[in-house]
């Protein structure tokens, strides 16, 4: 039997979709990838970032989340390196101008390396580490430890209920991106909009960034 209350669960599933659902680093990243080399191109991202989540809110959850939450310095430490990592991609986001060639059938074999080789790439483990620079993601699970986790004698087991429903929101929100990319690759392709949507989602983690920092 579950030890939250009703009233716990669907304070949780609203707090829950309103964080996950909201454009974020990780969903614009998503998006972007997904836009850029399909939704294969986008798979390795989308499954690291629950994974990350789920052990920052476990580390949250036994008392790190507090650490960051009153040292000023160890909250701006992950700030900065936050604010540099997401500027890296978007500048990496910003001169990708094209999206995969595709060669005609017979042209190339499956092994040809400029057949297989991605335009843009975030991999599984950047991906996870991305969640440990988030200051977005520690505030997250900070909130959730507190008000849902660490109450009473009962922590270990409200944090197995929660775990994993935290990171089943994180994988459908950036699955949910990841299709909408996919789906406007077709338009992408013609002319110049593919560099626009690039440089716009590159933007958007600029100020994605930015916003972090005053958090």
């Amino acid at each position: 039997m579950s030890p939250l209350t009703t009233s716990e669960w669907v304070a949780l599933v609203i707090f829950a979709s309103a964080m996950s659902f909201t454009p974020g680093p990780n969903t614009t990243l998503s998006a972007a990838l997904a836009a850029n080399g399909g939704m294969a191109a986008a798979w390795r991202f989308v499954l690291a970032v629950p994974v990350g989540w789920g052990l920052l809110l476990t580390l949250s959850a036994t008392g790190a989340g507090a650490v960051m939450q009153w040292h000023p310095s160890v909250r701006t430490l992950l700030q900065v390196l936050g604010l540099l990592y997401l500027v890296f991609l978007a500048m990496k986001l910003w001169r990708t101008a094209a999206l995969p060639s595709v060669p005609e059938v017979g042209d190339h074999g499956i092994d040809d390396p400029e057949f297989r080789r991605p335009v843009w790439r975030v991999g599984f483990v950047q991906g996870v580490l991305l969640q440990f620079v988030n200051i977005k993601a520690w505030m997250n699970a900070w909130v959730i430890s507190s008000a849902w986790i660490a109450l009473g004698q009962e922590t270990t087991r409200r944090l197995l209920w929660v775990l994993p429903v935290m990171m089943l929101y994180g994988l459908l929100s950036n699955v949910s991106y990841a299709l909408l990319g996919a789906a406007l690759r077709g338009w992408l392709s013609q002319g110049t909009r593919l560099q626009a949507f690039n440089r716009t989602m590159a933007a958007a983690l600029i100020l994605t960034a930015c916003w972090m920092m005053t958090l």
